[in-house]
């Protein structure tokens, strides 16, 4: 998914306050400390503005008399308000930063359950790098817009109209032109906010498109490397963060902008107030310890009218880190549990494909169906291998059974029950896959191979790798416990294929969904899991994608898929006689397995290079 737009039309800043408004749930359990801290700081706030009151005092009282005694004791007032504005300063960072932090916590761990729930077709549209952006960037932004910009929004705001205020009750005339000739600010802030909405959301939509870069040149190094791409790469990511940094530095230019308009004002309002006040004061119109308060209140008020600037740009930034958040929030998940849902006590391991269909939503009408009606029947225990050319629709078949993807039509069943009547925990109970891009994550081999098993004994976890010839690992450093780096990248293809067949088995299920997961095999070590998960096999039921003729045999039966849908259904000795389509697969696979084992062989690798994950992976790159 390419970066989404805001909302252009919505950029009054009630919206703004509508989509902070929506973090009020993540906020509730923090809120009373987050209101004390802000109480602090208005205290604080307060104590500053009580300064310049003293001091008046100050002026026209014992200066004003010459009285040396009378001074302490107004000094020693005017010290303990400056100290008391530092204790309360140091109370507000110390009551919000805590709360802070734990509403980043709770809102980064509802983001990744959330991303955790959603079905496959959604990651399927997104990038990674905008998903990453909003998990670490955004909710970092909206952290430090509750513990710093808020409070300070609030504080500083009650603040200008308290000190406003005060400058009126000393005199009108003076705090009338001040503010007159101060309110073309607001006018300067209405233009800011239009234009640096939607410039703030661009800066962010693309920080989440070069974190997609970045992470797909580092999961594709080998293939950059091996075609001798880094060059081009870079190219393309120079491109994006060279967008990226023109947006920056235009919201820093209108940033500037700003800042020069709040302080250019302020400073010319001083300035016709100052002359003016000395003529009142000549007169008599008001007193000299009256000015100099005035001035005193007026340059306290200094730093919230300077504040608007970076706090207005704090808010908005704030405003579409939420948005961004809960786009992820609000998307709908189409794969969830059924109201009343239904339970297989003793499985079986019968599985159904009936008239099944399925079709991604960007589909174009005049598509037809991946999947286009399927029929299919795999008794229990029985082991069908699907096979097809390139583009037949034999993996999005094999993500059906347990709801990677739902129907689209028709219906998948599992000892006659329709799998979206079983709870995704118990239909992947019963269901276990192992693909063939195995994927493993960075913890040790033990809990890799346990993933679906958590509570599986020794003797499961021993049972697993020897039928998937994955004993290698007990060589590894500190073996079963030795940490897998990322993705598994620190091992071989075949040794990461091995360790996804293993966890597929260790799970022990009714029913083995097997994509192809010993294309990386060489020959030997091929022929020995093969025999091994023959004794697997023969009481549970299995559908494996066929690549290889030798995993053909593996099969009862054999389903021919074509164009979306089971053409003939058959012994590889039936489907032999009596179809042309079939004879031309299976002559295909043979050569390709041909080419595969010639290019092993002038390499001398011990594993058989999967020639369709490599053009995957390169093409996944150049896209």
């Amino acid at each position: 998914m390419s970066s989404t737009s805001p909302d252009q039309t919505e950029t009054k800043p009630v919206s703004h306050l509508r989509a902070l408004s929506r973090l009020v749930s993540f906020l509730r359990p923090v809120l009373p400390r987050l209101l004390w801290g802000t109480f602090a700081a208005l205290l604080s706030a307060l104590l500053s503005l009580a300064t310049p009151i003293a001091m008046r005092a100050l002026v026209d009282g014992p200066l004003a008399a010459a009285d040396a005694a009378a001074v302490w004791p107004v000094g020693l007032a005017i010290l303990a308000l400056g100290l008391g504005e530092a204790f309360f300063v140091y109370m507000r960072r110390l009551l919000v930063t805590l709360p802070s932090t734990k509403v980043e916590a709770s809102m980064r761990r509802s983001l990744y359950a959330k991303l955790q729930a959603l079905p496959v077709a959604f990651h399927d549209r997104w990038q990674s790098g905008q998903l990453l952006s909003r998990a670490v960037q955004d909710l970092g932004m909206i952290r430090r817009f509750t513990a710093f910009g808020a409070p300070l929004l609030v504080v500083n705001s009650i603040t200008l109209v308290v000190g406003i205020g005060v400058l009126f009750y000393w005199s009108p005339l003076l705090a009338g032109v001040f503010v007159v000739l101060s309110a073309p600010i607001v006018l300067v802030a209405l233009r800011f906010e239009r234009r640096y909405f939607s410039i703030s959301r661009s800066a962010q939509d693309q920080a989440g498109d070069l974190a997609t870069t970045v992470e797909q040149s580092i999961h594709g190094i080998r293939v950059l490397k091996a075609f001798g791409r880094g060059r081009h790469a870079l190219e393309g990511f120079t491109d994006q963060a060279k967008r990226l940094r023109e947006t920056e530095i235009d919201k820093a230019r209108m940033d500037g902008n700003l800042w020069m308009w709040l302080t250019i004002v302020p400073y010319v309002s001083y300035a016709v107030c100052l002359f003016l006040g000395v003529w009142l004061a000549a007169s008599g119109q008001i007193t000299v310890g009256t000015l100099f308060a005035f001035f005193a209140v007026a340059m306290v008020l200094n730093w919230p009218i300077e504040s608007i600037g970076f706090l207005f740009a704090f808010l908005i930034d704030a405003s579409n880190a939420s948005r961004r958040f809960h786009e992820i929030l609000d998307s709908e998940n189409t794969i969830v549990d059924p109201a009343e849902p239904k339970t297989i006590r003793e499985p079986k391991g019968k599985l159904v494909f009936e008239g099944v269909h399925f079709r991604y939503q960007d589909a174009q009408p005049h598509e037809r169906d991946l999947v286009d009606g399927a029929d299919l029947v795999i008794e229990p225990g029985e082991t069908m291998a699907l096979i097809g050319v390139t583009g037949s629709g034999k993996t999005t078949l094999t993500a059906l059974p347990t709801r990677l993807y739902d129907v689209t039509g028709g219906r998948v069943l599992l000892d006659g029950v329709d799998v979206r009547d079983l709870t995704l925990e118990e239909l992947r109970t019963h269901i276990a896959m192992a693909f063939e891009d195995a994927t493993l994550f960075s913890a040790s081999v033990r809990d890799n191979v346990l993933m679906g098993a958590p509570d599986a004994s020794e003797e499961a976890l021993d049972r697993a790798l020897a039928i998937a010839q994955a004993d290698f690992a007990r060589n590894l450093p500190d073996g079963l416990d030795t940490e897998i780096g990322e993705e598994g990248l620190s091992l071989s293809g075949g040794q990461r294929q091995r360790l996804a067949l293993a966890r597929a088995v260790a799970a022990d299920p009714a029913v083995l969904v097997l994509d192809d997961p010993l294309s990386a095999l060489d020959v030997e070590t091929e022929a020995q899991v093969e025999d091994a998960l023959r004794h697997v096999l023969e009481r549970t039921t299995a559908l494996i994608v066929a690549h290889r003729p030798s995993t053909v045999q593996l099969a009862d039966r054999v389903a021919l898929m074509r164009d979306g849908r089971i053409v003939d259904v058959g012994t590889h000795s039936e489907l032999l006689a009596r179809s042309e389509h079939y004879r031309y697969v299976i002559s295909s696979l043979e050569e390709a397995e041909r080419d595969r084992q010639s290019i092993a062989a002038v390499t001398g690798s011990m594993e058989v290079i999967d020639l369709d994950e490599l053009d995957a992976e390169s093409e996944e790159v150049s896209r």
